[in-house]
């Protein structure tokens, strides 16, 4: 455990020391990938499924806000809805509009995770992303959740019946009605749809209680709700649900969410401590869960050269010690001439410092005075 609190407190400096230039690139990825799974589940329009294309919306979107990604992700979908049909880009259109006017105008801080959405369906672990705003955002997060599910499956639906919508023969009204009934007699993405908005609620009404283990609780928690929508859901609309893959990926979930929860959260409840303090209007009853975390030791490497140590030396060498000879009146062996331009340098003895009369020199010195 200590190992995986040092390695998290690593990760956490190294992120924050390039903060700077981690934030822009992950955002760029982000936009990356995005746009990529929306020209590979649509592509109708040759001229926007060009990588060029996605590469520069993705460098737009990693220097601007998140909510530029959502728009330019909106304008690509519209366009390879064109390439299918004008009805087709009005519908898609007008179901965007839908949605900005009634629900994401109140979440627009969060509307991200409408890109994470479609995402979390391609990887086959849609669960996560309820779970992981549940416990990283706030409950209102739960609109663009619910708004992704349906962008997801009209796409889907496009890819199924491009052909169809392409026919010439087949009149506008009854292409608009095909795409309307496509969306409203969809029973498994309304199922998907409640279990996302009921998984997102029920997460982070757990999270943020002031008991022990909440976040994990909560994880665990949002996990099993979800299956039981999915199934009940099923069961009672008759909608076929592959009962074995929902619980893999949901298992698979939860542990990505404990994982989220360890370099996230990580509080340590072993020493929780509850404190209870007053002022003049109030009582207060706080619950303290301190950070799981380890000092980690920092290493400094001092570099030693040959050139380094030959000064080292040689500034030891012109060093004086009192413990010379020259010091004690004696004169080193094997030196038997001095220089001239040299001074003798007189040695007191301790004997000569017994014969000074120190009385008589101090009265002398205070007469002068």
């Amino acid at each position: 455990m200590t190992a995986l609190l040092e390695l998290k407190q690593k990760i956490k400096n190294f992120y924050g020391q390039y903060e700077m230039y981690f934030h822009p690139l992950l955002k760029f990825l982000l936009g990356l990938v995005y746009f990529v799974w929306i020209n590979q589940n649509m592509g109708y329009m040759k001229q926007l499924d060009n990588i060029f294309v996605v590469l520069i919306l993705s460098l737009i979107c990693s220097i601007l806000p998140s909510g530029v990604m959502v728009f330019a992700g909106y304008v690509l979908m519209v366009g390879h809805c064109y390439a299918l049909g004008i009805e087709v880009a009005g519908f898609m259109l007008v179901l965007i509009l839908f949605m900005l006017l009634l629900f994401l105008r109140f979440s627009s801080g969060r509307n991200i995770v409408l890109v994470f959405a479609p995402l979390s369906f391609a990887l086959n672990v849609p669960v996560l992303l309820p779970i992981g705003s549940g416990l990283l955002s706030s409950a209102i997060s739960a609109f663009p959740a619910g708004c992704g599910v349906i962008i997801y499956y009209f796409i889907t639906f496009l890819g199924v019946n491009a052909q169809t919508l392409q026919n010439p023969d087949l009149q506008i009204v009854d292409r608009l009605t095909m795409m309307a009934d496509g969306m409203v007699a969809n029973r498994e993405m309304w199922i998907t749809v409640i279990a996302f908005v009921a998984v997102i609620l029920l997460v982070n009404l757990i999270r943020t209680r002031s008991f022990d283990y909440a976040w994990r609780i909560a994880i665990i928690a949002g996990g099993l709700t979800y299956i039981l929508i999915m199934l009940g859901g099923g069961y009672y609309f008759g909608v076929q649900i592959d009962m074995a893959a929902l619980i893999i990926f949901t298992i698979v979930s939860v542990l990505v969410g404990i994982i989220l929860e360890f370099f996230v959260f990580g509080g340590d409840y072993t020493r929780t401590e509850r404190l209870e303090y007053e002022d003049d209007e109030y009582y207060y009853f706080v619950k303290a869960v301190p950070k799981a975390s380890v000092t980690t030791s920092e290493r400094s490497i001092k570099k030693i050269n040959g050139s380094s140590s030959r000064e080292e030396r040689r500034n030891e060498e012109s060093v004086v010690s009192f413990s010379d000879p020259i010091f004690q009146g004696e004169e080193r062996p094997g030196r038997t001439k001095r220089n001239k331009t040299e001074t003798a340098v007189p040695v007191v003895r301790n004997d000569d410092m017994d014969d000074i009369d120190f009385e008589r020199k101090l009265e002398e010195s205070l007469r002068d005075l």
